[in-house]
């Protein structure tokens, strides 16, 4: 919402509106002025539009800002606080690079498109204006604020960039499908089988999807010839189409583009810089590489300083004693990271080329070129360094941290003395909150949508002076804080002034689907010697995907098979293979387990034996967990009501986007609450995805209803962690969160244990002693459980107790994967969180030898940026000699040391003052690996990387990366050292699994299966080894299914026909051409993908969605497709009747297992003259059909699939519907 109704008023003070007046004269020199904080937006709207402009006259005087923050966060805060008095596309911000210049890691994807799209509209301006075909676009104008942290201020940049024209994408234009994928190539997109990140591309048919860096989802644009037909978003998840958008702007996804005279200076280059050989070599090839940015001053030509790129701008510098401190650290850590990065350790030789124009430029020389070109450099600070400054009669508001009533009372003084006071806050509902405690104070309150007239704050004279009308507006603004103008009698007051907490930033990019993928797609990626398993047949290794003609003569017909090789039946022999029809892939997955485990037999005993064993186990975790739901279903408890206005203020002031897991997960915690039944949900989901915020509205929720909420949690470290959580997001809020751990006084305790009984607390968070049965409550309603599986039996026993009448959430971080959440689905109610978090980013992670040089400026780069660090040392031994020799390396930095033989309270008072940012540097063994939640530690430094195992390595990655910052993994090795084989493979591992979710194809799969043994018990990781986790996940959905059969029934034995789904296949051998043409879905994964899903279909509709899902993601479905479909169709009716074979012999077609009663073979013999019955086997042999028509030939493709399901349908499960039908096939005799 906009505030511009505040600057008119403010241009009647004049020493404000001298400042205006010196702002837009032509020549401008330096100056310093003191303003205050909160007020700092509206003064420089009022510098950037002038008196006619801020008076809503257009913006034809005042002057164009570059305003120059600290940090990258500052600059975001102040954008989004601009947009209150400024139109939003009048207002940019230049990120910097996340990286450093010299360092051998590329910036982010979405960082270098932002910038380009500044450089661009700095460049061009008239790209805004409305063309041939396409309407004007403000977005893509001229700027009117410029805002630049001071790290992209001094980072020089390649001379040019302005004039990279973007790609546009729009319905209408005439591109070429081909032209578009080339200049998207020229981009630096990545071309890909299946877009899922940003930066990538596929071409399929007549489809380009792309996914540009600066949007949140990825779009698809269907051609027609070379025009563009349509322009879609889609989601990632399922690959499936959202909703049509307008016209789309690629721009490009790295500055340092591979044009051809970069490629041959790169070859001329190759021998001078022996660090960076390797990549030269690939970048003369024209492939893209990590870190190649660093080498852009020798590759590109020229360098220029920003300042010579944005036009003629006063500059505006915030803070100037911040960015004098964060100037100089910036360039003493270049330096050092160029020299740690160009130098070979073994030589100790300097760099033989001059990298040093890439060095970020003193602010001093800044200064002096914006002073000497006329531009100008006016320093806005909070001091007043002496008598003669000028101080601008403006003041910060007092902060109330949370004391509202105080507030009231101020605010209703205020307005009685004739003040024009605006309340502005985040959201709307902490808006409303703020205006009905306004009203019960008995001061006067309006909610008002918009500020953009004087008039609109209350009465203004002819001189343009303001008065109040004695009424508090209250609006909805972002305006980060607010100001007091004494002179002028007017006050804006922000949320963050009331509540004492930050605002959480901008919340415009919420653009995820409110839902959950309908299917995700995880393509079967088979690399040749992958490991699979065949439900009947056991472990094999994949081959290849195999296309072969089956049939002779007219009823020849092409099918594509999956190779897989057995161990030999002969000693001596090469290996037995089994070509698998692709319409059978669901008897196909592949193997999750042990590490290496021996190939099975074909038709070997060893299989069925492990298959068996593994059978009985989970027959017996089955009954288990039917019985649990059981005697849940019949338990009762208290149901909740539905949700408070109150419950909508509070989720509406949750500062981040929800993703879609998320939101469903919170809708059926909350649907569980409001049953009678009481709730018992487990919450998967890994570090970060966030649990948490699903806790505090399922505990607001039952204080709302005027229940008590217990939170247990294993440490007192996560105990302190969600007090702090709880309490910030209920400020405001009349809940009264306590806590009880070690580090409290016995006093603090009692008084706790005091309010608990008599209700007077809401939410007690505490470790396990909450559960003990010293603790009373007045009256319990719901009990949160933090990482789930770090209690012990005993305490489970405890809980066990407590869910009889209680809800019960608990949450646990071992990632559990969501088929093994269908499987037990309404057993014990579980929810999975999958998607990470929007806007998280994969870590950059670097592996290489042991370099102090590289260790110091690594935690010096991380300390510029005001983060924390972890640096690993497995050995206890010598820890405490390794922090010291980092401290004396690192002087500046607060360095600690932690390890799991230290005392328990020292351990947890050390991290504790790790995560309240007393330390900087914690060094410590893997102890960090599990449960440590610090979102500022965003560089993670291991040594002696090569004695970790893999799952070990991801873990600890994990701990960075938490929040919107970049994050850095350093994997180092000793360098006088060589590396084993296998310590090389894992780390060259990690540092290939970059992507977010990437633990799910490399180390996740080990954490699935430890979060299995949680859900089902330690003892069945055995099994889950022999037979492989999916089979094993199919295995519990089906015994689960067969005793809740039972329990329906009133059996109490349910294990029938459970079997039957795992242990026999399914063959329907058929002369019909059913195939995806690999001109429609060339790459070879993306095909398994489409086989594996037809092979899953088990309804009509579940066909329909697969072939809705291919016409979206590659266009018109082929016959071939078609015939595939109508096969899996087949395959679904087929299994639910129990056939288990239908094959062509020659000229009749064989069906089995088939059980008639004598109606059913008297219909069959009525309607298919010619059949074999022979019941001892329970198979019928019926006559290949014909043509009615005299001399026509066999009947095929679709139509005798066609055939063989209303054969199906009248004969085996007697549907009179289908007998007409019948007939039509009969031949001729």
């Amino acid at each position: 919402m906009r505030l511009t109704a505040l600057l008119p008023p403010l241009l009647t003070d004049p020493v404000i509106a001298d400042l205006v007046a010196d702002a837009g004269r032509r020549r401008r020199t330096d100056r310093a002025v003191v303003v205050a904080a909160g007020a700092r937006p509206a003064v420089l709207a009022a510098m950037a539009y002038g008196e006619e402009g801020a008076a809503g006259a257009g913006a034809t005087g005042g002057t164009p800002l570059l305003v120059v923050t600290a940090t990258t966060r500052g600059a975001e805060a102040l954008a989004a606080a601009l947009t209150c008095y400024a139109p939003a596309a009048d207002v940019a911000v230049f990120p910097a690079w996340e990286t450093l210049p010299h360092e051998r890691l590329s910036p982010r994807a979405d960082t270098v498109a932002a910038r380009l799209a500044v450089l661009r509209r700095l460049a061009h301006p008239e790209d805004a204006d409305p063309g041939p075909g396409r309407p004007a676009d403000p977005s893509r104008g001229p700027i009117r604020i410029l805002i630049t942290p001071v790290r992209a201020l001094l980072a020089p940049v390649i001379e040019g960039l302005g004039e990279l024209e973007p790609v546009r994408l729009a319905a209408g234009l005439d591109v070429g499908l081909e032209a578009t994928a080339a200049r998207l190539a020229d981009a630096a997109y990545t071309r890909v089988d299946m877009v899922e990140n940003r930066g990538e591309f596929a071409v399929r048919g007549g489809i380009l999807d792309v996914f540009p860096p600066t949007l949140a989802r990825p779009v698809r644009v269907d051609f027609f010839g070379d025009e563009i037909e349509s322009v879609s978003s889609f989601a990632v998840a399922d690959q499936r189409t959202i909703e049509e958008v307008g016209a789309v702007t690629a721009t490009a996804c790295r500055e340092l583009l591979l044009t051809d005279a970069v490629r041959s200076r790169a070859r001329e280059l190759a021998d001078s810089i022996p660090g960076a050989a390797d990549m030269l070599g690939r970048i003369a090839e024209g492939i893209g590489c990590e870190g190649m940015e660093s080498l852009a001053p020798v590759l590109a030509g020229r360098m220029v300083p920003l300042l010579d790129l944005v036009g003629d701008r006063l500059v505006v510098a915030l803070e100037p004693e911040r960015l004098r401190r964060r100037a100089e650290d910036l360039v003493a850590t270049t330096a050092e990271f160029l020299a740690a990065a160009w130098t070979s350790a073994a030589s100790g030789g300097r760099a033989p080329v001059d990298l040093s124009a890439a060095a970020f430029a003193p602010l001093g020389q800044t200064r002096d070129l914006a002073l000497s070109t006329g531009r100008g450099w006016w320093d806005f600070t909070s001091l007043k360094a002496g008598p003669d400054a000028l101080e601008l009669p403006l003041r910060d508001p007092r902060g109330y941290a949370g004391r509202l009533d105080e507030a009231v009372a101020d605010l209703g003084a205020l307005a009685r003395g004739g003040w024009s006071v605006v309340v502005a806050t985040d959201g709307p509902g902490p808006g409303r909150r703020m205006a009905s405690l306004l009203s019960d104070g008995g001061v006067p309150a309006r909610i008002v949508t918009r500020l953009d007239e004087p008039a609109d704050l209350g009465e203004v004279a002819a001189d343009g002076t303001l008065s109040g009308d004695g009424v508090v507006r209250v609006t909805r603004a972002g305006a980060g804080h607010g100001f007091i103008a004494e002179g002028l009698r007017l006050a804006l007051i922000a949320e963050s002034d009331l509540t004492g907490r930050a605002g959480a930033g901008p919340r415009e990019r919420k653009a995820l689907p409110a839902r959950r993928a309908r299917r995700s797609v995880d393509p079967l990626s088979l690399r040749p010697g992958d490991l699979v398993v065949h439900a009947q047949h056991g472990v094999g290794r994949f081959v290849e995907l195999l296309r072969r003609r089956v049939g002779g003569g007219r009823s020849a017909a092409t099918r594509e098979y999956v190779v897989i090789e057995y161990a030999p039946s002969r000693r001596g022999q090469p290996g037995d293979r089994l070509l698998v029809p692709t319409d059978a892939l669901d008897q196909v997955s592949k193997y999750v387990g042990g590490d290496a485990p021996a190939l099975n037999r074909m038709g070997g005993a060893d299989w069925a034996r492990t298959k068996s064993r593994a059978r009985r186990a989970v027959r017996e975790i089955a009954g288990e967990l039917v019985r649990l739901y059981a005697a849940r279903a019949a338990a009762t408890g208290h149901a909740f009501g539905p949700d408070t206005p109150w419950q909508s203020e509070l989720e509406e002031s949750f500062p981040y986007t929800e993703t879609p897991d998320q939101l469903v997960t919170i809708d059926e915690v909350k649907a569980d609450m409001e049953r009678s039944r009481p709730m018992d949900r487990l919450i998967c989901g890994d570090v970060g995805y966030g649990k948490t915020e699903i806790a505090v509205r399922a505990a607001f929720k039952a204080v709302a209803d005027g229940k008590q909420v217990a939170v247990l949690a294993p440490t007192t470290l996560l105990v302190s962690q969600h007090t702090e959580t709880f309490t910030e997001r209920y400020a405001g809020f009349p809940v009264r969160v306590a806590q009880l751990s070690r580090f409290q006084d016995a006093a603090a305790s009692a008084q706790v244990l005091a309010g608990l009984a008599d209700g007077s607390v809401d939410v007690v968070i505490g470790t396990h002693r909450l559960i003990t049965g010293r603790v009373r409550f007045k009256d319990l309603g719901l009990v949160i459980i933090d990482e789930e599986q770090r209690f012990g039996v005993e305490h489970k026993e405890t809980l066990k107790a407590l869910r009889t009448d209680v809800d019960v959430l608990a949450m646990s971080a071992t990632p559990i994967p969501r088929t093994l959440e269908m499987a037990v689905t309404g057993l014990r109610e579980m929810s999975t969180l999958a998607t990470p978090p929007e806007d998280r980013h994969p870590i950059l992670t670097y592996v290489g030898a042991y370099e102090e040089g590289q260790v110091r400026a690594a935690v010096r780069r991380e300390l510029l940026r005001e983060g924390q660090v972890f640096y690993v040392h497995n050995r206890v031994e010598d820890i405490d000699a390794v922090a010291s020799r980092l401290a004396e390396t690192v002087p500046e930095a607060r360095v600690a040391v932690a390890h799991g033989q230290m005392g328990e309270s020292r351990l947890e008072r050390i991290i504790d003052d790790f995560w309240r940012k007393k330390i900087d540097v914690l060094v410590c063994t893997t102890i960090v690996e599990t449960g440590l939640d610090v979102t500022d530690a965003n560089t993670l430094i291991v040594d002696r990387a090569d004695r970790m195992g893999l799952s070990q390595l991801h873990q600890l990655r994990g701990r960075v990366g938490r929040g919107r910052e970049r994050a850095y993994a350093y994997f180092l090795h000793p360098a006088d050292r060589p590396l084993t084989e296998t310590a090389l493979e894992r780390l060259r591992t990690i540092a290939a699994n970059t992507d977010l979710g990437a633990g799910m194809q490399v180390a996740m799969k080990d954490l699935e299966i430890r979060g299995a043994g949680n859900l089902l018990g330690g003892e069945q990781s055995g099994h889950i080894a022999g037979v492989g986790f999916d089979l094993y996940v199919r295995m519990v959905a089906e015994a689960v299914t067969a005793y809740k059969k039972a329990l329906k029934a009133g059996d109490g034995d349910g294990d029938g026909g459970a079997e039957a789904q795992i242990d026999q296949d399914l063959r329907v051998e058929l002369p019909v051409d059913a195939t995806i043409p690999e001109d429609y879905v060339p790459h070879e994964r993306l095909r398994l993908e489409a086989y594996t899903k037809f092979a899953a279909a088990r309804s009509d509709a579940d066909v329909e969605d697969v072939l809705d899902e291919l016409a979206d993601r590659y266009g018109a479905v082929p016959e071939p497709v078609r015939r595939l479909a109508a096969l899996a169709r087949l395959r679904a009716l087929a299994a639910r009747l129990g056939v288990r074979e239908i094959v062509a012999q020659g000229k009749s077609v064989r069906l089995a297992p088939v059980e008639l009663a004598e109606s059913g073979r008297l219909r069959l013999t009525r309607l298919y003259p010619g059949t074999t019955l022979k019941p001892a086997t329970r198979t019928i042999v019926v006559p290949a059909p014909g043509a009615a028509r005299m001399g026509a030939g066999p009947v095929e493709g679709e139509a005798l699939l066609r055939w063989a399901e209303v054969l199906l349908r009248a004969v085996v499960e007697g549907d009179p519907a289908y007998e007409t039908e019948a007939t039509a096939y009969r031949r001729r005799r």
